[in-house]
């Protein structure tokens, strides 16, 4: 199993980044695909979750109304649409895949993760 996420980078405030994650070695319509990100010196945090279909979406207030989730199973990836980007959302940014689908904001729950990738915004 393999999540390779990519799209990061340093940015000004204000401005926006997409982030992918391609899976490959399992079945990836059959897990539900969430992000995190972490900090340094803070606990990973959710940010955004998508159902198998793709039909729900959720993701944490503190993203809400600037990042959007999305997934495309045929070509086994999921996204992340990052616009009006903050200092604070500085973090490494992680996939994962989750296969139960139902405590989807809780780490603890995800069967697999990326490597991340390096977002840094700079005001």
């Amino acid at each position: 199993v393999q999540l390779q996420a990519s799209g990061g980078g340093s940015v000004q405030a204000g401005d926006s980044l997409r982030l992918s994650c391609a899976a490959s070695g399992y079945t990836f319509s059959t897990y539900l695909m969430g992000w995190f990100r972490q900090a340094p010196g803070k606990e990973r945090e959710f940010v955004a979750a998508i159902s198998r279909s793709g039909d729900s979406k959720y993701s944490s207030e503190s993203v809400k109304g600037r990042f959007t989730i999305s997934r495309d199973n045929a070509k086994n990836t999921v996204y992340l649409q990052m616009n009006s980007l903050k200092p604070e959302d500085t973090a490494v940014y992680h996939c994962a895949a989750d296969y139960r689908g139902s405590r989807y904001y809780d780490a603890r729950e995800y069967d697999y993760w990326g490597q991340g990738t390096q977002v840094t915004v700079s005001s």
